[in-house]
């Protein structure tokens, strides 16, 4: 069914700095992700298996990759008469010459008038930075239910991990009745996913006076919803609870590489009835020489296997030398191993050239002996 009344807005304009190396040129939402995406393929499939015809996407760091590859809407099915991807950066303002979103909230409020273009009824934000398949639009029916003003997708999670999140406390309804940021003593465990519904007009009106607040960092979670539940409006938790990660760290991307290779992994990239869509390029199948093992591992074409690779996930045109060993690792597109190299728990980032006997990551003690001997080997 199609949500013609709701429009997303998706945020992607990290800088995703706890990554490294991954975006040194290339902002967070484009950093790849499980062999053949990106991480913005995520919210944007979620979109366009929703039924939302109209996604804004906002960017801000390092945008020429990112830009370029959000508005080629025809890969999520997204480029119809009455449907499209836009790309919204930050403009500069009438009054100073700050060309940046100062925070989530200004973000939205930048582009009010791209969003009333639309004349939606509902305004949906995203982060462009999380992993997970969701169908905004039984969010959205919850919204409509519940007669609410904002309703706030909440996630689960351990009361050691409750800290390190925006908590909502809710009643027996889930309205929400108080928002705590990292509380260091919380009251409940449900943690903000970051996914807002909002009843535009209201938004509108907040965005405005938000603007003009000089104290205000211009946020969602710091002033935004703590404002509506002073202002008593009726604010919903909604509660997900299928497979969600936030990738903003590189332990946090690699376990959510390995969690595609557990036997009870919950995102099921293969399911017909959700597909996630990405760019599908044109490279030669994938070789696994005589000598090649291959165990539990994905392999996107184009690779080519002389050594072993266990429990991995290998994305586009990565090379395996002769006699090498790929364990538990991440290897990014166009990447070269070396003959009898050793790959061990960690993300190898794209085009890098492994030397031949080299040992990276965390190897074992017998793996280190293993290559010591073979580089004595060949002297």
């Amino acid at each position: 069914m199609r949500q013609n009344n709701m429009l997303a807005m998706i945020l992607a304009g990290g800088r995703g700095s706890r990554l490294y190396e991954l975006t040194s040129k290339v902002a967070k939402p484009a950093v790849y992700f499980g062999g053949k995406y990106r991480i913005i393929d995520f919210p944007l499939s979620n979109c366009a298996n929703s039924g939302i015809d109209v996604v804004g996407v906002l960017t801000q760091y390092e945008p020429v990759l990112l830009n370029a590859y959000a508005s080629a809407g025809h890969r999520w099915g997204l480029d119809t008469f009455d449907s499209g991807v836009y790309v919204l950066p930050p403009s500069e303002k009438e009054d100073s010459d700050l060309d940046v979103y100062r925070g989530t909230a200004d973000a939205i409020t930048q582009n009010i008038d791209f969003i009333d273009q639309y004349d939606p009824e509902y305004v949906l934000v995203l982060s462009g930075d999380h992993i997970y398949k969701m169908d905004y639009s039984k969010m959205l029916a919850c919204h409509k239910e519940k007669g609410a003003d904002a309703t706030i997708a909440v996630l689960p999670v351990t009361m050691k991990e409750a800290s390190r999140f925006g908590i909502m406390n809710t009643d027996e309804d889930n309205k929400i009745i108080e928002f705590e940021e990292k509380p260091e003593h919380p009251k409940s465990n449900l943690a903000s996913m970051g996914i807002y519904i909002f009843d535009w007009k209201l938004l509108r009106k907040k965005l405005i006076e938000d603007d003009k607040n000089p104290e205000s960092s211009h946020d969602f979670g710091k002033d935004i919803i703590p404002g509506l539940l002073a202002e008593h409006k009726r604010l919903y938790a909604y509660e997900f609870n299928g497979y969600w990660k936030d990738v903003g760290t590189i332990d946090s991307l690699w376990e959510a590489n390995m969690d595609l290779l557990d036997k009870n992994e919950e995102l099921d990239l293969n399911d017909p009835a959700w597909k996630i869509y990405t760019e599908e390029g044109v490279n030669l199948p994938q070789y696994i020489s005589e000598e090649g093992v291959v165990e539990h591992s994905y392999i996107n074409q184009g690779c080519s296997i002389e050594g072993n690779v266990k429990r991995s996930v290998l994305f586009h045109d990565v090379e395996i030398g002769k006699g090498a060993q790929i364990n538990d690792a991440v290897i990014l597109p166009g990447a070269e191993i070396g003959e009898g190299a050793i790959v061990n728990r960690c993300i190898i980032a794209e085009n890098v050239k492994v030397d031949p006997y080299t040992v990276v990551g965390d190897p074992s003690s017998e793996e280190i002996e293993l290559v010591s001997k073979r580089v004595r080997g060949n002297k």
